[in-house]
């Protein structure tokens, strides 16, 4: 490969969290960095935001969560099982997680230009509304990037362009995944004023509910609903598994209208503006989805690498995301400074990122994808909770039994076997 002053040290593919913050950190540490995004601004092409767990980000900026654009402070977590005719909560709210800040909901149309703004500032170059075609390879190589009749050349690449890394794909680096890897995101934020949505949530303050649902949400497809409080705003859809979705003959969109208008959830947004409605895809296969992430010139993150948990009590990405990209950031460097940017160097990335929490919870979590395939989990279990605590609550003059018989028939009514619960039982100590 030929260098020039036109050769960068690094191109940074992707301007999300794990795009700009690994640009980031090469850029603070004197590299010259190039970081392309092809929507008009990063954060345009987005949909709008998540559930930030933020504790890697205050290590990045000590300041984040009073200086980057961030809607509330989630100290309520719900885990919801949804059934067509009963809801059933179990509500956590805890001052702890405020202070200090645990996880934070974020408008990634905001987020995003921030932390590209901090990559500018620590010195890389960001260029918006410029797509990537494809990997410019010299022999085994990767040593930059094309864009229509451009080229542009660095000593190593980042690929951090999503779930889909159509780059990689493209370099024939990353197989398409198979279905029962994916799954189909829909999701409307719904525009309510701040005192409606405290009220409803039961929040004060700046604080902030994170919704976590299984069941109804999605008759019976594998996958879930979710709902957060945003400032002026509630984000709320579905997510459902594409190999089941297919399996069942179901739409995406049919499901996410269903979670809206269940008599469960529709009064916490009743009266709202429909300000944003979308579909994306996300990652759903855990562990097994990071491979192939390194070659001779290259190093794939965040989305791209299938850096999602989806525990069924929390979903996490965006800080999968940094993590991965400081990771990456820290091996690229190490190869720069030593001027071998070759896979055998670059794989410093997998023992980077498996050292620190992004590889430890990927695997303790790696058996979570499996244990939520169990049908049960999307019907039955729900619907057993509800019919338990009708026992307890249902006083129609007939003499109380205690919980535990009342417990056992409701089970005995379920249908379910007592083997199949027992293992799902242990499938979920497993798991989770």
């Amino acid at each position: 490969m030929e260098e020039d002053e036109e050769t960068f040290d690094d191109i940074v593919v992707g301007g999300g969290v794990a795009g700009a913050v690994c640009a980031h950190q090469l850029a603070k540490d004197g590299r010259e960095v190039l970081l392309i995004e092809r929507g008009v601004e990063p954060g345009s092409k987005n949909l709008s935001g998540g559930v930030f767990y933020c504790r890697v980000m205050q290590e990045v900026f000590p300041d984040f969560v009073e200086e980057a654009p961030v809607e509330r402070r989630i100290t309520r977590n719900c885990l919801s099982f949804l059934n067509p005719a009963s809801f059933v909560n179990v509500d956590y709210w805890d001052a702890r997680l405020a202070e200090p800040v645990n996880a934070v909901t974020v408008l990634r149309a905001k987020l995003d230009p921030w932390l590209a703004e901090q990559a500018e500032e620590a010195g890389a170059t960001v260029m918006p509304g410029v797509k990537v075609d494809g990997l410019i390879r010299e022999g085994s190589r990767f040593v930059g990037v094309r864009a229509g009749e451009d080229e542009l050349r660095a000593r190593a690449v980042v690929a951090a362009d999503g779930v889909n890394s159509f780059i990689s794909r493209g370099a024939g680096i990353r197989a398409k995944e198979p279905m029962a890897n994916l799954a189909v995101g829909v999701k409307s934020v719904i525009g309510l004023d701040e005192e409606t949505i405290r009220g409803r949530f039961n929040l004060t303050g700046d604080e902030g509910a994170a919704y976590a649902v299984v069941g109804d949400c999605t008759e019976g497809v594998a996958g879930g609903g979710f709902m957060y409080t945003n400032r002026e705003s509630v984000s709320i859809g579905i997510v459902a598994r594409l190999d089941d979705l297919a399996k069942k003959g179901k739409s995406s969109s049919d499901l996410h209208d269903h979670f809206l208008s269940h008599p469960a959830i529709a009064p916490f947004l009743e009266g709202g503006e429909l300000l944003e409605y979308g579909c994306h895809l996300v990652a759903e296969g855990g562990e097994k989805m990071q491979h192939d992430l390194v070659r001779d010139g290259l190093v794939v993150i965040g989305d791209a690498a299938g850096f999602t948990l989806n525990t069924g009590f929390t979903v996490r990405g965006m800080d999968l995301a940094a993590g991965s990209a400081l990771a990456a950031a820290k091996a690229v460097g190490r190869a720069l400074e030593a001027g071998d940017c070759g896979r055998t160097s670059l794989e410093r990335y997998i023992e980077e990122y498996k050292s620190t929490f992004v590889g430890k919870d990927m695997s303790t979590y790696a058996k979570a994808p499996a244990f939520l395939e169990n049908e049960e989990m999307y019907g039955q279990l729900g619907e057993l909770l509800a019919d338990v605590l009708h026992g307890v609550y249902n006083l129609d003059l007939t003499p109380r039994r205690h919980i535990l018989p009342t417990a056992y028939g409701a089970f005995k009514a379920s249908g379910l076997k007592i083997r199949r619960l027992a293992r799902i039982g242990y499938q979920a100590v497993r798991a989770l």
